[in-house]
């Protein structure tokens, strides 16, 4: 339990820490990365799943999930619900480190940063038209998304007939890649609780220069989203695929 514990928080800090730093080269003023864009940041997110990933399995975790939608969809899946309390820890806490280093690579730029929004979005997700219904289903269609192909890609006829296994956290990456240009646009794609509450818990505690608030409003929705479209893919998975 404890290797398993380790691999999710450690796979989750890399995931947050890669990934959010991209989102933090492209917006943080007087970043070499400054302004390349929504490409740059979904192409960044993609490899931060797939280090994050690599670095869970390598840290005694072998289900690499580091997203609590994805521990929930796979437990209504297979029936077994044992996991998620831990599981669900170890990503929210890695989360919490992950935006903290973040905090650190960059401290010279909050200054340098006038707008709070900006700042935020380094750590927590956002709409782009807030509209709380909306945006709950855009978590939803987006988790449902990841959580099924996951499944699809992890799935013992795409084993024997698809590419070797050891491929799965290549695809993964690529899946969220895809997810991040196609969905991505509605919501900023937090697809995971742990992406983006940990880090907003982090927004809120470190002393970062001229921070604004938390946005704690909308902080269910990337929340109550992704829980609700995993657990949804985990059922369709159980009875209807593979």
């Amino acid at each position: 339990m404890s290797e398993k514990f380790f691999g999710e928080f450690m796979g989750t800090v890399v995931l947050i820490l890669m990934g959010n730093g991209v989102v933090a080269g492209v917006l943080l003023r007087r970043s070499k990365a400054e302004g390349a864009g929504w490409v740059a940041i979904t192409a960044g997110w993609a490899f931060a799943v797939m280090t994050g990933v690599f670095t869970a399995i390598a840290c005694g975790s072998r289900d690499a999930h580091l997203n609590p939608a994805v521990t929930l969809g796979f437990a209504v899946r297979s029936g077994d619900f044992s996991m998620v309390g831990p599981y669900m820890a170890a990503q929210i806490l890695g989360g919490i480190v992950g935006a903290t280093l973040v905090w650190l690579h960059y401290l010279p730029h909050w200054r340098e940063t006038e707008n709070p929004d900006l700042k935020l979005a380094c750590f927590s997700t956002s709409p782009a038209i807030r509209s709380y219904g909306a945006n709950l289903l855009s978590e939803i269609i987006g988790t449902f998304v990841l959580v099924m192909v996951v499944s699809a890609i992890f799935s013992k006829g795409v084993g024997e007939t698809g590419p070797a296994a050891g491929l799965g956290p290549y695809l993964v990456g690529i899946l969220v890649w895809a997810i991040g240009l196609s969905l991505g646009g509605t919501t900023g794609y937090a697809i995971n609780p742990a992406r983006d509450l940990g880090p907003r818990i982090a927004h809120a505690a470190l002393p970062i220069a001229n921070k604004g608030g938390s946005d704690w409003s909308y902080s269910l929705v990337p929340v109550i989203g992704p829980l609700i479209g995993g657990a949804l893919a985990g059922l369709f998975v159980r009875f209807a695929l593979f």
